[in-house]
């Protein structure tokens, strides 16, 4: 009998003790009080915005308490106002007024970025109190410096989400010189908030490396997650039965789609040779968007008479669905100098499409890597017009291929890259910021 007690006692009691720790550690998750400081979240249609949204809603799941101080929409179809206050479940959306000066000239952008992010330090002479930890983004580029500052004068630890990564990208595309006193003095604060942040999330290997470079001593605590796409929104239409497709006349043509910001850091040159090439061939390039290199684009086809290009605006977010899925190969690009500065984000709402992907790229990049593990397309060189077109090709004979492209594109993000699995590793760095323990 006494023999029994024992063996049931030393069987009994660790699974006990391994439940309690484990709801122990599940009741501090929940207790966690977070603040997301972000220029964008919708009704804006940007990308960035989006994805917070998302990520936030998927936190709350688990039990975080969240406010999210934004700006009033400066990007969205048929608002220009949103509630000042808004709360869904335990998500707290505060919304400041918006400035719009010359909202598409970069110099109207900088001024809107530094007026936003002077209302966040209002925002949190009072939120600080509130919140155990304080997210913050690079929408604009310089508000990380907000979370600096909170934690100079609050102690309020934070986590620093880097999308782009300035003033690397300004250099790289020429417009101040390594030496300005501006980049000079911007890398200086970036170091600053770099080595004061619990953390620091980047979204890919590439950028992790330039960050480690510019400041070594923050090596340990950079970690690199990816963006997503939700495969339960963006689900694989057959064009025959996708409106947005009859609607644009793409269901009986092989259509290639770029749809997202076509902006300077974006490879372009690639797409329109590829097009030229195959000008009197029925493949149709549709691009969906906006960006600096829109208009350039458009002047271009003008100019060398090319009808196989369909431009369309930006699509409400209901329609996204519909416009990803109106294509038979979605196309993602950017440029050789910003390879390790930014990462396109409608790489994972291609793969949620469930169609092939052609991406342009150097050979070193991570996005060639994803291409070459999922399956699910191509990779080509920058310049490299030829090569795209022939992939076209071999798609427009082989239709089963591209199916079974598309198939593995969606496969891969659903093992890799949804709302849930990023969710989980943001919440880790939450809690590691916190000392709390994930086991």
């Amino acid at each position: 009998m006494k023999l029994n007690k024992l063996v049931n006692h030393k069987v009994v009691s660790p699974s006990i003790s391994i439940g309690s720790e484990y709801e122990d550690s599940l009741r501090v998750k929940q207790s966690i009080k977070l603040s997301v400081v972000t220029q964008f979240f919708p009704p804006d249609y940007a990308a960035t915005g989006q994805l917070i949204e998302e990520l936030v809603k998927q936190l709350e799941k688990q039990g975080v308490n969240i406010e999210v101080f934004t700006s009033q929409p400066g990007y969205a179809f048929s608002l220009s106002t949103a509630p000042c206050l808004e709360h869904i479940d335990r998500i707290k959306i505060q919304r400041s007024r918006s400035a719009q000066l010359c909202p598409g000239r970069i110099r109207g952008k900088v001024v809107n970025g530094i007026l936003y992010t002077l209302r966040s330090l209002i925002y949190l002479l009072a939120a600080w109190r509130r919140n155990d930890v304080l997210l913050v983004t690079t929408a604009p580029p310089f508000l990380p410096i907000v979370g600096y500052l909170a934690n100079l004068c609050f102690k309020l630890p934070y986590v620093c989400i880097i999308y782009d990564l300035y003033p690397d990208i300004v250099v790289s595309l020429g417009i101040v010189s390594k030496n300005h006193w501006v980049a000079k003095l911007w890398q200086a604060m970036n170091e600053r908030v770099w080595l004061n942040a619990k953390a620091i999330v980047v979204l890919s290997p590439e950028m992790k490396q330039r960050v480690i470079q510019h400041c070594p001593q923050v090596a340990h605590k950079v970690s690199v997650i990816h963006s997503w796409a939700n495969p339960e929104f963006i689900v694989p239409i057959d064009k025959k039965e996708n409106w947005f497709a009859w609607k644009y006349d793409l269901v009986h043509k092989f259509t290639v789609l770029y749809s997202g910001n076509m902006g300077r850091c974006h490879d372009i040159d690639t797409l329109l040779k590829a097009a030229i090439e195959l000008q009197y061939e029925p493949v149709q390039f549709v691009c969906i968007g906006g960006g600096a290199k829109r208009e350039e684009l458009i002047a271009q086809v003008n100019q060398l008479g090319l009808s196989n290009f369909t431009f369309l605006p930006y699509q409400d977010k209901k329609d996204l669905p519909y416009s990803l899925t109106s294509c038979d190969l979605s196309l993602v690009s950017i440029n050789p100098s910003s390879e390790s500065l930014v990462l396109p984000s409608k790489l994972y709402s291609a793969l949620s499409a469930g169609r092939p992907l052609a991406v342009v790229c150097s050979p070193y990049s991570s996005l060639r890597q994803i291409i070459a593990d999922a399956d699910c397309g191509a990779a080509f060189d920058h310049g490299d017009g030829h090569g795209l077109a022939e992939f076209i090709r071999l798609l427009q004979r082989n239709q089963q291929l591209g199916k079974q492209m598309g198939k593995a594109a969606r496969q891969y993000l659903q093992l890799h890259f949804t709302p849930k699995i990023i969710a989980q590793q943001y919440l880790d760095v939450l809690c590691q910021a916190l000392n709390i323990k994930t086991n």
